[in-house]
């Protein structure tokens, strides 16, 4: 297959054509970048390394996840970074549409390993004798084969909706990076069905997902009023969690896709919070609401210290 495009490249126009605001820009998405990346490693490092969270499905699913959210950011940040550093920022044709699928694959993914975290928390809570039988790590092993692979497939979609478009000289993108809603904007062609066609792939199925998370967890803070004080304690903790986790993503992701494709001031501002400062917040949200994750970095820092005194 064969693209009908004339344009081999995209100009980006980013946060702002200020240099002083793209200083500003450089020196944040710096600090971000190294925070995002040191966060989610520390919570894949301390899973790996303790034998007792590694056995739990739960922080086998935190592990996915964190890796996950530092392969998004490895692929959005670094190029804005870069970007910061040049008065003209392009993207070439090839480099655009690849943007596109690693950004919807991941997020595809993602989208599922929240589900199947929320699955975990349901079966952990409202069926706890069951759950060692339930949640064993075949069903672990094929949910996760199940994310990678629907998130290929969600992406392959979003893909096929801009391969066939003819750009006739328009190429520049008032944007953080290549998107859907951007690219079509872009297209000398009618686009209104393709743009209905993105919002039932990425705007219906978040909200469909999104109602889905919200009612489980629903159902799981009702039944805790069977449970002891100590057990709602828990049971609180881990949920507050993975409640706020899904808030941040989807929520910016049914603004992104789930509405008219109009332009608002603040669209690059939403692009930022979901790409950049979710895969930062959610290790520092579940580290400082998890008992569990808290003890396991402090005998993983004492193990360090130790072995640094031995040297």
């Amino acid at each position: 297959m064969q693209n009908l495009s004339i344009v081999t490249e995209f100009v980006l126009l980013g946060l702002s054509q200020n240099p002083r605001v793209q200083k500003i820009a450089f020196v944040v998405f710096l600090l971000v970048y190294i925070a995002t990346m040191g966060g989610n490693m520390l919570v894949i490092v301390t899973t790996v390394c303790s034998p007792t969270l590694l056995g739990c499905p739960m922080y086998f699913f935190l592990v996915f996840l964190s890796f996950l959210d530092a392969c998004f950011s490895s692929l959005i940040i670094p190029k804005k970074i870069a970007d910061t550093l040049h008065e003209r920022n392009t993207i070439s044709y090839e480099g655009c549409l690849t943007q596109i699928f690693g950004v919807h694959f991941l997020a595809g993914a993602e989208v599922i390993v929240l589900t199947a975290m929320a699955y975990d928390r349901y079966v952990a809570i409202c069926k706890p004798l069951h759950y060692s039988s339930i949640m064993n790590w075949r069903l672990c092993g094929t949910l996760m084969g199940v994310a990678l692979t629907g998130g290929f497939l969600h992406s392959m979609i979003q893909i096929s909706f801009t391969f066939h478009l003819p750009f006739c000289g328009l190429n520049v993108i008032d944007h953080i990076m290549c998107d859907l809603y951007p690219l079509l904007k872009l297209a000398c062609a009618d686009t209104r069905i393709l743009r209905l066609l993105v919002v039932a792939n990425s705007g219906s199925f978040c909200i469909l997902i999104f109602s889905m998370l919200l009612f489980s967890y629903g159902v799981i803070l009702f039944s805790l009023r069977k449970q002891s004080s100590e057990g709602r304690r828990k049971a609180f903790s881990t949920c507050g969690s993975h409640i706020a986790v899904v808030i941040l993503f989807f929520v910016s992701c049914i603004f992104m896709y789930a509405r008219p494709p109009l332009p608002f001031f603040f669209d690059k501002f939403v692009a930022i919070f979901c790409t950049m400062l979710t895969p930062l917040l959610n290790p520092m949200i579940y580290t400082f609401q998890n008992k569990d994750m808290k003890n396991a970095m402090r005998k993983m820092w004492k193990l360090l210290m130790v072995l640094s005194d031995e040297k």
